[in-house]
């Protein structure tokens, strides 16, 4: 390693002019910024809001706007023809602020997880600060404080994804857990031996393993729709897959966490319930990045996690429609998910709180519930946007770099804020450590995606992936960086 390491300091040496150049200017940048951040401090109120509460369906703009092929409509925050203030969004991330190997922080690896604004981080402090206490059963005032900012923070999620009910949202610790709450009581309840559940190639772990342990111990089997070598689903193979008949569920991710593509979810979602069929979608790497309508994508069920959106992590959200929750055995037992208890027999309550045993995430939800006041201060439209901008430049800038292989599809527009890409045999593991002696932050290996890997015919990818605070300079970095790489190896 110190060899490679001093290859690198040799290549990074004969940096070209551009380059030093943005480093100069991200230094620069970096230091002002430092110099006017304001220190961390916990708010004098005593209350956890000074605005009157919320209540739904709220009286919040709303405008009907254009989305990806996914959903022909969708409703999301109004923003008017508010300007992305780049400056002012990256000012909101003390984290950037940081020096990786004495330069400035390039954090690209926002589909793993999202830094969190100062704003999120004062409303955690003020929670422990101010009104720290469990939720729903106390009748002092700061339990009654800490309840209504959890109930708040559920009826902001109903909002954001424009669902019916505040009910139809039940707190998880994230998408894994939201996925496997529906595939240990609904699919417990709804799938019997030789019943179908069709899955895609494409999908995270997290959308294949429970699903692997429910049709093992209930007799059932999965069938999976193929891709495309430009990482596109094979519709035809959804279409077989419907018409064999005895499907009871289709699960497919919204955005790939790998490849970035955009799945058509809402003509899937059509098709499927043609058939009578239940879906789930996996909206984690969506959620964040573009306006997302249950309603308009008529989904039975959706999952998603707070820290991909700039939340704490450890906490998630289960949409599910309330007619399905209410045929719903509960997932965990214990407290606050009773009606009543005796020596041999329980009754439950009403969705979501089934759902919801014991002490919750109760910090978690509240911070959640201020990420999306923050999410939606900038505007989703704003935010998508933002994504697609720099995903094109990435995917334009890094396919000019020789040796480089960008897998998924050709067109940067049916992409999501996420690349994947190799240098020629220099392992990606490899390329992620080169890379962060400059300060680039990437992931590497198979990103929790392996039949998505053996589908590509390689171990793994080097993946970047760029959000509401990442900027073209930073691309020009990475750019940069995968060159000085290829000097290295000598591609």
């Amino acid at each position: 390693m110190t060899t490679l390491k001093q290859k690198w300091a040799a290549a990074s040496s004969s940096t070209s002019l551009k380059a030093t150049s943005h480093a100069a200017a991200d230094t620069a940048s970096y230091r002002k910024a430092k110099n006017r951040l304001p220190g961390l401090a916990v708010p004098k109120s005593t209350t956890p809001t000074t605005k009157p509460p919320l209540t739904f369906p709220g009286q919040l703009a709303q405008s009907t706007v254009r989305g990806y092929a996914t959903q022909k409509q969708a409703t999301a925050y109004i923003h008017g023809d508010k300007l992305y203030d780049i400056d002012k969004v990256r000012h909101d991330f003390p984290i950037l602020n940081r020096l990786i190997n004495g330069k400035p922080l390039a954090y690209l690896d926002s589909a793993a997880t999202a830094q969190k604004p100062v704003e999120v981080i004062d409303e955690l402090t003020r929670f422990y600060n101010e009104y720290n206490a469990n939720v729903h059963r106390g009748v002092y005032k700061i339990s009654e404080e800490a309840t209504a900012a959890y109930e708040e923070a559920r009826a902001k999620i109903a909002r954001l994804i424009n669902a019916k009910s505040p009910n139809e949202i039940i707190f998880v610790r994230g998408t894994t857990e939201a996925i496997n709450l529906v595939a240990q009581s609904w699919g417990r309840a709804n799938v019997g031996l030789g019943d179908g559940i069709i899955l895609t190639e494409m999908e995270h772990h997290s959308n294949i393993v429970p699903w692997q342990l429910l049709a093992k111990e209930r007799g059932a089997h999965l069938k999976y729709v193929g891709l495309t070598d430009d990482g596109h689903l094979v519709h035809e193979d959804f279409r077989q897959h419907l018409e064999s008949g005895g499907i009871k569920l289709v699960t497919l991710t919204h955005v790939s966490n790998v490849l970035g593509t955009i799945n058509p979810v809402r003509e899937y979602i059509r098709e499927a319930h043609k058939q009578g069929c239940r879906v789930l979608v996996d909206a984690a790497q969506s959620v964040p990045h573009m306006p997302v309508d249950v309603q308009d994508m008529d989904c039975d069920f959706l999952a998603f996690s707070g820290h991909k959106m700039c939340g704490p992590t450890g906490i998630g959200v289960l949409y599910a429609k309330k007619a399905i929750l209410e045929e719903m055995p509960p997932y965990h037992g214990g407290g606050e998910m009773i009606r009543e208890v005796h020596l041999y027999e329980s009754t439950w309550r009403d969705p979501p709180y089934r759902f919801e045993a014991g002490t919750t995430n109760i910090a978690g939800a509240i911070g959640l519930g201020k990420a999306i006041d923050y999410l939606s201060e900038i505007g989703l439209r704003n935010i998508q946007a933002h994504d697609q901008e720099l995903t094109e430049y990435m995917h334009e800038m890094l396919g000019k770099v020789k040796g480089v292989k960008i897998y998924g599809p050709a067109n940067p527009r049916t992409k999501a804020g996420v690349i994947s890409f190799s240098l020629g045999d220099v392992h990606a593991h490899d390329m992620a450590s080169l890379l962060d002696e400059d300060g680039i932050a990437v992931r590497s290996g198979h990103h929790c995606a392996q039949p998505l890997m053996d589908r590509l015919g390689v171990s793994s990818t080097t993946r970047a992936s760029v959000y509401i605070y990442n900027t073209e300079d930073e691309i020009d970095r990475l750019v940069e960086s995968v060159e000085r790489a290829g000097r290295v190896f000598k591609i």
